[in-house]
C-alpha cells in the first residue's frame, strides 16, 4: 500500500498545511509505510517527490523550478489515483490511500475528499458533507441551534447583502453585545478575525474578514471565558480526548498565539500557553467530553476532528464554537496526554479509513431502469 500525503493547496493556511503534512509523513516514514508527499502549490499544481517530504525545503525557500509538476491521471485513476509527469519517459507514480493535511479552503472544505470519492480511493478523515459544513462557521452555528446545542449569538450576511443593505445589517448586529468577533466564515486559523469592542472598530472588522471570504459571521464575546478544546477520533463510536484549556491575551487566540510564539500552542509546543487537563471539574469535564462525541456523530465525522468550546466560568455555560476536521498536527499533544501516542494515532486513523471504504464499498452505487429507453425525445427538445 502506497500512501499520499496531500498537504499545501490554495489557501491562506497553506503554510500551516505544509507543518501538518511533514509531520505526518515522518511519523508514517518511522512505520515504514511506503509514503509519497504531494504538494499542490499555491497555483494549483501538483508536485510529488522525496525532498517534499522534509520541512527543510520549504524552510529554505521551497524551490519548485528544480521539479517537475505532475498531473493526475483521471482516466486511470479509479480505486487509485496516478499522478504522471508530462513526455516520454516522464513518471508514474499510483496511490492506493490518501492522507489529507489540507487547512482550509480548497482541501479541508470538503474539495479533497471530494476528489478521492470521485476516484474511488479510501482516504482519511472526515468525508465531504461533514467537511463542508464544518468548514463554514455560520452552517455550523445554524445546525448547533437546530440541536439545541448552545453557542453564542450571531448575525451572518454575504458581500452582496452588506454592500446593497449596509445600514440593516449594522442595525442587526447593533443588537448584539459587544464585544464582538467578526470572522471571515470559511476560514481557520484565527486569519482575518478582529475582537470588535465598539461600534467605532465594527466597519473596519467587517472589511478585513470580507478580504478574506464572502460570506461574514459576527458573534457576540463570551465574557468569563475559558477556551475549552476536545479531539475525538473514531467512526460510529467515537472517543474523546481529556480537555485542553487554551491561554491568550486580551483579545483572541490569534495566529501567533498557535503557531508562532513559543513553537506554537495549536502545535502543542508552547507549553505556557497549555493547561492540560483544562481546569474543570469531572462533571463538566465529561459534559464537554459527550458533547463534542454528539457534534462530531451529529456533523458526520469520521476519523478525527477537533471540537472548540467558550465556557463561561462564572456562569457555568459551555457554548459550542467551532469543529475543524483536519486538527493541525492531528493534535498529537492532546492525544499523547490522551494515552495514545502518534504512532498509535497514525495506525488508528488509516484502520479507521479502510473500515469506512469497506463499509461503502458494501452498498449499491448503481440502479438499473428503462428510463432512458423511455424517455421522449420531443419534450427533451431533441
Amino acid at each position: 500500500m502506497t500512501i499520499g500525503v496531500f498537504f499545501g493547496s490554495r489557501s491562506p493556511e497553506h503554510d500551516v498545511s505544509i507543518i501538518t503534512g511533514e509531520f505526518i509523513i515522518s511519523g508514517l516514514k518511522k512505520l515504514n509505510y511506503n509514503v509519497v508527499p504531494i504538494y499542490l502549490d499555491k497555483q494549483g499544481r501538483w508536485f510529488l517527490g522525496e525532498e517534499l517530504g522534509k520541512l527543510a525545503f520549504f524552510k529554505d525557500g521551497g524551490d519548485l523550478t528544480k521539479l517537475k509538476p505532475y498531473y493526475l491521471d483521471l482516466e486511470n485513476s479509479r480505486g487509485r489515483m496516478v499522478f504522471k509527469q508530462k513526455g516520454l519517459f516522464g513518471q508514474e507514480i499510483e496511490i492506493n490511500l490518501a492522507f489529507p493535511a489540507f487547512h482550509g479552503q480548497n482541501g479541508e472544505d470538503g474539495t479533497a475528499p471530494g476528489l478521492f470519492e470521485l476516484c474511488d480511493l479510501p482516504y482519511v478523515g472526515c468525508d465531504v458533507a461533514s467537511s463542508a459544513i464544518a468548514m463554514d462557521k455560520v452552517l455550523t452555528k445554524e445546525l448547533y441551534l437546530a440541536h439545541n446545542i448552545l453557542t453564542a449569538k450571531f448575525i451572518a450576511f454575504n458581500a452582496h447583502e452588506f454592500e446593497h443593505n449596509q445600514d440593516i445589517i449594522m442595525k442587526k448586529i447593533a443588537e448584539l453585545k459587544y464585544p464582538l468577533f467578526v470572522k471571515p466564515a470559511r476560514l481557520g486559523s484565527s486569519i482575518g478575525i478582529t475582537k470588535v469592542k465598539d461600534n467605532e472598530g465594527l466597519q473596519n472588522a467587517i472589511e478585513v474578514a470580507l478580504h478574506y471570504d464572502g460570506k461574514i459571521l459576527a458573534e457576540e464575546g463570551v465574557e468569563n471565558l475559558m477556551d475549552v478544546t476536545c479531539a475525538v477520533l473514531g467512526n460510529d463510536e467515537p472517543q474523546a480526548s481529556v480537555l485542553q484549556e487554551s491561554l491568550f491575551g486580551d483579545d483572541l487566540f490569534s495566529y501567533e498565539d498557535k503557531y508562532l510564539d513559543e513553537g506554537g500552542a495549536q502545535l502543542g509546543n508552547a507549553e505556557s500557553k497549555l493547561v492540560i487537563p483544562a481546569r474543570l471539574d469531572e462533571g463538566t469535564t465529561r459534559s464537554a467530553q459527550e458533547l463534542a462525541k454528539r457534534i462530531f456523530k451529529l456533523f458526520g465525522c469520521s476519523g478525527t476532528a477537533r471540537v472548540d468550546f467558550l465556557y463561561d466560568k462564572k456562569e457555568g455555560k459551555m457554548y459550542a464554537n467551532e469543529i475543524n476536521t483536519m486538527p493541525g498536527t492531528l493534535y498529537h499533544h492532546l492525544w499523547a496526554k490522551s494515552g495514545v501516542e502518534f504512532e498509535d494515532l497514525l495506525q488508528k486513523l488509516i484502520k479507521l479509513a479502510r473500515e469506512k471504504y469497506a463499509e461503502k464499498k458494501e452498498l449499491t452505487s448503481t440502479f438499473e431502469s428503462d428510463i432512458l429507453a423511455q424517455a421522449n425525445s420531443l419534450k427533451l427538445k431533441q
